[in-house]
């Protein structure tokens, strides 16, 4: 049987609110109107991620306008499931061992698009809106501007 990623995929409803999104109903609009697509994966397809010893699996935010890879960040299996509920990307940080909503406090949030895990379950990849300055905490768009080598 052929692995179809058909669950991924928006019904007619959800695209017509994704292409929505952003769209200006009048002048005083606020960015803030923007929403996430809300995923309900099957148990298989949760079953399917792998977690490491520490109960946590890389995370990779990707544009969904420009293909830009915006940042990794870890997630663990509450963070995961708040993530598909919400729309919006919810972390783990590591550092202050608390789950961390991106963009709660620097308003640069991101709103979900599409998901995917990779072929072994051990890494995810979701594409995003990025609203705000971008996802880095330096201020950078990416967490990935720096490059190794002449350029």
């Amino acid at each position: 049987m052929s692995r179809e990623r058909t669950w991924w995929k928006p019904s007619d409803h959800a695209v017509q609110m994704l292409c929505s999104v952003g769209r200006r109903r009048g002048r005083n609009q606020m960015s803030s109107e923007l929403v996430g697509r809300v995923i309900v994966p099957s148990s298989d397809q949760l079953d399917a991620v792998t977690f490491n010893s520490d109960g946590l699996v890389p995370a990779i935010a990707q544009c969904s306008q420009t293909g830009q890879i915006l940042m990794m960040a870890w997630m663990n299996a509450e963070s995961l499931s708040m993530t598909f509920a919400e729309g919006r990307m919810v972390y783990w940080s590591r550092s202050r061992q608390e789950l961390w909503r991106k963009g709660d406090t620097s308003g640069d949030r991101q709103f979900v698009r599409e998901a995917f895990y990779d072929c072994d379950g051990d890494t995810l990849l979701f594409v995003v809106e990025q609203e705000g300055k971008g996802a880095c905490h330096t201020g950078e768009r990416s967490c990935f501007y720096r490059s190794f080598g002449d350029q």
